[in-house]
């Protein structure tokens, strides 16, 4: 009988000293081992929290969202489990098992939790979110007719992966279009992606700091960048 692998959750944060604490304790109970990474901006207690509850802190580059997922990666081991969840506390804890269980069937290489097949209360409700929530559709209908695949939601934080699977991505994104490379490289790995259903929260403070106009051309470019 195989043992069951260890899990990690990676924490990505910047500026999160409101939620950073609720979001370790909601987590605890369904891991093994928690890393907070920090961005190197970062200017509040968000580490020294993170630190008094347990949680192993790391910090990144200073290049974005991205480069903090693909520093943590070298603090994981081979025959690992990563979860990843945003700290806003916009995800629930309890869904990882869900999350995690494909992968310890050996169903899957990586577990996303969908917003389009759980609901979201944070992708609704004002203009720029709908142009969210319509270039998130684009981009995995893009994603689907290149790889003949049927994914809904490419761009949610809220993942599990095999840790070997993943080191073997070669991941190069430095801000949130990470979450989308992490899909073309699977498929084009042969890698299993499972979608589960789990429901976005609003932020328990603050707002998101995705801007269409900003970050729209770097989901474009990743996703055509990798698309052959």
């Amino acid at each position: 009988m195989s043992l069951i692998p260890k899990i990690i959750v990676v924490i990505p944060a910047y500026n999160e000293e409101s939620t950073i604490g609720r979001t370790i304790k909601e987590v605890k109970p369904f891991c093994d081992e928690i890393i907070v990474s920090v961005a190197k901006k970062n200017k509040d207690k968000t580490p020294e929290i993170a630190k008094q509850l347990g949680a192993k802190v790391i910090f990144d580059n200073g290049l974005g969202k991205g480069d903090g997922i693909r520093t943590s990666i070298d603090y994981l081991k081979d025959d690992e489990i990563v979860v990843f969840i945003d700290s806003d506390g916009s995800h629930i804890a309890s869904d990882i098992p869900s999350l995690v269980q494909p992968i310890i069937e050996n169903k899957a290489d990586m577990v996303i939790g969908s917003r389009f097949l759980g609901g979201s209360e944070e992708m609704y409700g004002d203009f720029n979110k709908f142009l969210r929530v319509f270039f998130s559709m684009c981009i995995a209908q893009i994603i689907n007719w290149r790889f003949k695949t049927e994914m809904q939601d490419t761009q949610n934080g809220f993942r599990a992966f095999k840790v070997i699977a993943l080191k073997n991505l070669n991941l190069v994104s430095k801000h949130t279009e990470i979450e989308t490379e992490m899909c073309i490289k699977c498929i084009k790995k042969g890698y299993k992606i499972l979608e589960v259903p789990s429901r976005e929260l609003k932020r328990v403070s603050g707002k998101s700091n995705i801007s269409m106009t900003k970050h729209g051309p770097r989901y474009m470019w990743i996703v055509f960048k990798n698309l052959f």
